[in-house]
C-alpha cells in the first residue's frame, strides 16, 4: 500500500463524517443496540479479504457493518452501570492521542504528553483536596486502578512486617488481612485475587450498603491489614463513614483504600465535600475518568499518597529505557507501554474549570434525585435507597413483576436501566452518569417507566 499524501486525510475526513452522523443520531435512536453479535457477525466477513482495501473504504464498511449494534451509551436516557458520556474537549483530545500515537511511560521519550498528564494529575489532586504529593497513574479503569493501589498497599505492610516482597516473593509470607464492607465492588475481590491475596475478611454493612463501624472496629486486630472502604455504592451510591473508619484503620497500623469509581468526584463539589469528609487521610484511592468526569474510555486514575509505593510495587528498569531521575509514568502502573490516556483527562478539566466540574457533579445528583421523585409518584413503583449521589434503585411489587418491567423497558428503547438484586430484591438500577442528561431525557425516561409499568400485570 503506497502511502500517498492524503491516504490518512481521506481515511480521516471519513471517520469524522461517521462520528459526526453517530453523534447526531443519539438524542433519536433506541438505546438499544438493534442487532447482536451473532447477526453482525457476517457483516464484518468470515474470512480475512485476499488483498488491501483503501482506508477510507475500510471504514466507510467498519461504520455501516457496526452501526445496527451500538450501544447509544452517549445517550443522555443511558442509564445503564455507570458509564458517563463523553465531554466534546475530551473526545476531540482523545483522537489527537490517536493521531499522535505517543508511548506515554517516559518522560524523556514523550514529553508533551506526559506534561499533559502531570498537569491533569495535579489539578485532579488540587480538584479533590488530596495530598497534592501523591504519585497518580492512568490505567484503563478501576479495576486495575484498585490493582495498581493494592499492590502498592501489599508491598508495603508486607515491608513494615520486616518481609522483602521483591526478593522473597509471597511465598511464605506473613498473611496480610484485607478487610472489606458487604457490600464493596467486585473489582476488588479481583484486584486481591490477582495479586495472590486471597478472599477478603468481610465486615458487615448497614442498609444502605456502608461499612459498620462497630464491626469494623472489631475485625481490625494487628498484623499487616489492608482496609478498603467505599466512595459511592454501586447500587445505594452511598459513602463510608470514612473519618471514623481511616481513624481506626490507622490506629492499628493498617493501610486504608478508598475506592472511588465514581463517587470520589463528590469531593470537587461543595455541596456534596461532606460525603467524602475525611478521606483525605487515606493511603489509596481509585476513580474512573470514564464515569463521572465523562472522558472516553479507558482511563482509571489510581492515586497513592506515599510516594515511592507505586514505584516500588509496580516500576521497572532496562537499560534500553530513557530514564528521568524524576520519575517516568511506566514506574506508576502495570504496563510499560500505554496510549496517552491522561491527556483528555487534561482536556476535560481545562474545559470544564474547577466550577465546571463542580457544576457537572451538582447536575448529575440533580438528576437522579427528578428522575427518583418522578418514578416514585407511579403506582406500585418504589424507590429503595436514600438518593444522596447518582444512584437509584427502583423495585415494583415481588421479584417477578420487577424483572418483567425491566424487560419491558428494555425493549421499549427509549432509556436504558439496568436489572441487578440489591438489599434482598430484584430490582433496576438508574445510574446518572451522563453530562448532557437534560429536563426532556428525564422525563421521557420517567415516562417509559410509566409504560413498561402499566403494561406488565
Amino acid at each position: 500500500m503506497t502511502a500517498r499524501p492524503d491516504t490518512y486525510t481521506r481515511a480521516l475526513e471519513a471517520a469524522m463524517i461517521h462520528a459526526l452522523r453517530w453523534l447526531a443520531s443519539v438524542p433519536d435512536r433506541p438505546v438499544p443496540p438493534q442487532a447482536s453479535a451473532d447477526e453482525l457477525r457476517a457483516r464484518f466477513g468470515e474470512m480475512i479479504p485476499d488483498g488491501p482495501s483503501e482506508p477510507d473504504k475500510v471504514i466507510d464498511a467498519l461504520a455501516a457493518a457496526t452501526d445496527p449494534g451500538l450501544m447509544a451509551i452517549a445517550s443522555g436516557r443511558f442509564f445503564g452501570w455507570v458509564m458517563g458520556g463523553t465531554l466534546p474537549a475530551a473526545l476531540a483530545a482523545d483522537w489527537l492521542v490517536s493521531a499522535w500515537d505517543q508511548n506515554a511511560g517516559l518522560r524523556k521519550a514523550t514529553p508533551g504528553v506526559v506534561a499533559a498528564e502531570e498537569a491533569a494529575a495535579r489539578w485532579l489532586l488540587d480538584l479533590l483536596g488530596l495530598p497534592e504529593r501523591c504519585d497518580v497513574g492512568f490505567v484503563t479503569g478501576a479495576t486495575m486502578a484498585n490493582f495498581s493501589c493494592l499492590a502498592a498497599a501489599r508491598d508495603r505492610v508486607l515491608a513494615d512486617a520486616g518481609w522483602d516482597l521483591p526478593i522473597l516473593g509471597l511465598s511464605g509470607a506473613p498473611r496480610i488481612r484485607v478487610l472489606v464492607g458487604a457490600e464493596r465492588h467486585e473489582s476488588i475481590d479481583v484486584a486481591l485475587r490477582y495479586l495472590g491475596l486471597g478472599a477478603p475478611v468481610v465486615v458487615p454493612a448497614d442498609d444502605q450498603g456502608r461499612i459498620q463501624i462497630d464491626a469494623l472496629a472489631e475485625h481490625i486486630g494487628n498484623g499487616p491489614t489492608i482496609v478498603c472502604l467505599q466512595a459511592g455504592n454501586v447500587h445505594s451510591g452511598a459513602f463510608d463513614a470514612f473519618g471514623p473508619a481511616i481513624a481506626i484503620a490507622h490506629a492499628h497500623g493498617a493501610w486504608v483504600h478508598v475506592d472511588g469509581a465514581f463517587g470520589l468526584w463528590a469531593g470537587a463539589s461543595a455541596t456534596h465535600q461532606h460525603l467524602v469528609a475525611g478521606y483525605h487521610d487515606a493511603d489509596s484511592w481509585t476513580t474512573d475518568a470514564h464515569k463521572t468526569l465523562n472522558v472516553p474510555y479507558d482511563c482509571g486514575i489510581a492515586i497513592v499518597a506515599k510516594t515511592a509505593a507505586l514505584p516500588a510495587a509496580l516500576g521497572v528498569h532496562a537499560s534500553y529505557l530513557i530514564t528521568d531521575a524524576a520519575g517516568d509514568p511506566l514506574d506508576r502502573v502495570p504496563e510499560m507501554s500505554r496510549r496517552a490516556r491522561g491527556v483528555p483527562v487534561w482536556a476535560a478539566l481545562s474545559s470544564l474549570g474547577r466550577t465546571g466540574v463542580a457544576d457537572l457533579v451538582d447536575r448529575l445528583v440533580h438528576n437522579a434525585q427528578a428522575i427518583a421523585a418522578g418514578i416514585e409518584a407511579i403506582d406500585s413503583a418504589e424507590v429503595l435507597n436514600r438518593v444522596d449521589f447518582t444512584q437509584v434503585c427502583v423495585a415494583v411489587g415481588d421479584d417477578e413483576r420487577t424483572r418483567a418491567v425491566v424487560r419491558r423497558l428494555l425493549a421499549d428503547g427509549a432509556t436504558w436501566m439496568s436489572g441487578s438484586r440489591w438489599s434482598h430484591r430484584e430490582i433496576f438500577r438508574i445510574s446518572v452518569s451522563n453530562w448532557s442528561t437534560d429536563d426532556d431525557d428525564i422525563a421521557e425516561s420517567v415516562r417509559a417507566v410509566r409504560r413498561a409499568i402499566a403494561a406488565t400485570p
